[in-house]
């Protein structure tokens, strides 16, 4: 069962209206700007962690941040590797 929806009317710049309603499929511009916005809140919930976190604990360096990337890719990088030999 799908979450009760609601309707909006809301103003946007015509190209980024234009650009999303041609991207959005089947599912129509509600669900697309839907998906879009659920993201955003997200994104909005997380730079609040973060917030939080560095308040307590500092800042995390730059160099910690391309450590984990780093970590990051090479698990990727094993992750596809053993896959194509598992198959």
């Amino acid at each position: 069962m799908s979450e009760p929806t609601q309707k909006y009317s809301i103003t946007m710049p015509r190209d980024i209206a234009e650009a999303a309603r041609a991207r959005s499929g089947p599912s129509g511009l509600s669900a697309y700007v839907a998906a879009a916005v659920s993201r955003q809140i997200e994104r909005d919930n997380l730079n609040e962690l973060i917030a939080v976190a560095e308040a307590e604990h500092g800042p995390i360096a730059d160099e910690e941040v391309q450590s984990l990337r780093d970590q990051l890719q090479q698990a990727r990088r094993q992750q596809t590797h053993g896959e194509t030999n598992a198959a």
